[in-house]
């Protein structure tokens, strides 16, 4: 019997290479936006991670005519009201890079003391059928900011994220270190039995 067929509704590399280890032992078949060009542009005018994932994943599904998973992620800094939050990928604007959303975020707290940094990464993933029914989960990591990046791994923000109960950042994790503390590891893990068992 072959593998249902389910579409990753991201473009980003970073985010397609996370996303098919943390569920590598999914008995399913992805399909990529790599190999279709006229794959939609989706853009995330939503103002929750769970509208813009919702966006991603309904425009997806309509036209793959395959359920279609999307997540839309961010980090709320406390002493920044919670900021940048479903701003994070465009905090410098909206074609920054990560280089320049992280290196914005470093200058609004280099000068917040390092007791009051914290933070936590926020995902919530939408996973939507082509008939309209759709399935969500959240995921949260707890932790705290560095103003000097380090690591080379991860991408966005992961150089100056401390995950609680870690003296390293995102970005010195391996990856199954990563996956098994992060909030996309943690949403994709909440949805996964609600994605393959339904009806």
């Amino acid at each position: 019997m072959p593998s249902p067929r389910f579409a990753l509704a991201t473009k980003n590399p970073g985010k397609i290479r996370e996303i098919l280890e943390i569920c590598a032992d999914w008995p399913v078949e992805w399909i990529l936006a790599s190999n279709d060009p006229s794959w939609p542009q989706v853009e995330e005018t939503g103002e929750t991670y769970l509208e813009n994932a919702r966006l991603k994943a309904k425009a997806v599904a309509a036209h793959t005519g395959l359920p279609a998973l999307a997540d839309d992620s961010g980090i709320e800094v406390d002493a920044l009201n919670r900021g940048p939050g479903p701003l994070s990928a465009r905090f410098a604007g909206p074609e920054a890079t990560d280089q320049e959303n992280l290196l914005l975020l470093i200058k609004g707290i280099r000068e917040i003391r390092a007791e009051n940094r914290g933070a936590r990464y926020r995902c919530v993933v939408v996973c939507a059928w082509p008939d309209g029914a759709e399935v969500s989960a959240e995921g949260i990591c707890d932790g705290r900011l560095i103003a000097e990046p380090r690591g080379e791994g991860g991408f966005g923000y992961d150089p100056i994220f401390v995950p609680q109960g870690q003296d390293r950042t995102m970005a010195e994790l391996t990856h199954e270190e990563k996956h098994a503390t992060s909030h996309r590891g943690r949403a994709f893990r909440s949805i996964r039995e609600a994605v393959l068992h339904a009806p």
